[in-house]
């Protein structure tokens, strides 16, 4: 639970501050492209990834590479800025979309297996690949959806409700991936977990800093809107 709610802040957060990014020129809107991108794959993706890790019980004790786990961060932001910047590229268009929705996806996908990857753990990861390939196919579906929502909503009501349907799909995708993941233990020992950050450690701190930062900036972005709709008045 703590995993989708900070799946939808991050999402509402993003569509948020996604409204700045058609009428912004040169760099305020690569600005509002940067702050969008680091909310959804940041907030919505990567920290919903970490927590919901938590939810996993290996019965094995669990560490992350530290490098690996900022790399993929940086996959899911920057796949969801690349996928902003092109989705708002010019007129908006429905092929337009598609290719930024897949690229999005791809990359949403790619932080999810990296971020796997950075597990230090006696045990071998294996996969089914026919829920490999569904997870990815949420991704890019629920990649599509936000994109759209971002440049086609305006109210706060629409965009909530577009936020809690985006929770539910980056949890779908997230989920469907642990779905087709398989532990088998091996005889590496305590050596598996040496240099890692504690799992415990790494998700709440992650949820703390992330709900945090979101909130703050959400709170930020909603007293500009608010600002500027008062001036036009």
């Amino acid at each position: 639970m703590l995993s989708y709610l900070v799946s939808v802040l991050g999402s509402f957060t993003a569509l948020q501050l996604a409204i700045a990014i058609p009428a912004a020129r040169g760099a305020q809107r690569w600005r509002a492209i940067f702050a969008a991108g680091a909310a959804m794959g940041g907030g919505a993706i990567w920290a919903m990834h970490f927590i919901a890790m938590l939810a996993c019980q290996m019965q094995i004790p669990v560490t992350y590479d530290l490098s690996i786990t900022i790399a993929s961060a940086v996959i899911a932001i920057v796949s969801c800025m690349a996928g902003l910047a092109i989705a708002s590229a010019g007129v908006f268009g429905w092929s337009k979309l598609i290719v930024a929705g897949i690229f999005m996806g791809l990359g949403v996908t790619g932080m999810h297996y990296s971020g796997m990857a950075a597990m230090r753990m006696p045990a071998d990861i294996h996969y089914d690949t026919t829920l490999v390939l569904a997870s990815g196919a949420i991704a890019i579906v629920a990649s599509i959806v936000a994109l759209w929502l971002a440049f086609n909503l305006r109210g706060w009501l629409q965009m909530l409700g577009s936020a809690l349907v985006m929770g539910v799909a980056v949890c779908g995708m997230h989920y469907t991936g642990m779905l087709a993941a398989s532990f088998t233990p091996n005889q590496a020992g305590a050596a598996a977990l040496a240099g890692g950050i504690s799992g415990a450690n790494l998700g709440m701190g992650i949820f703390a800093v992330t709900t945090a930062l979101l909130a703050t900036v959400l709170i930020l972005s909603m007293l500009r809107q608010r600002q500027r709709a008062m001036v036009q008045i």
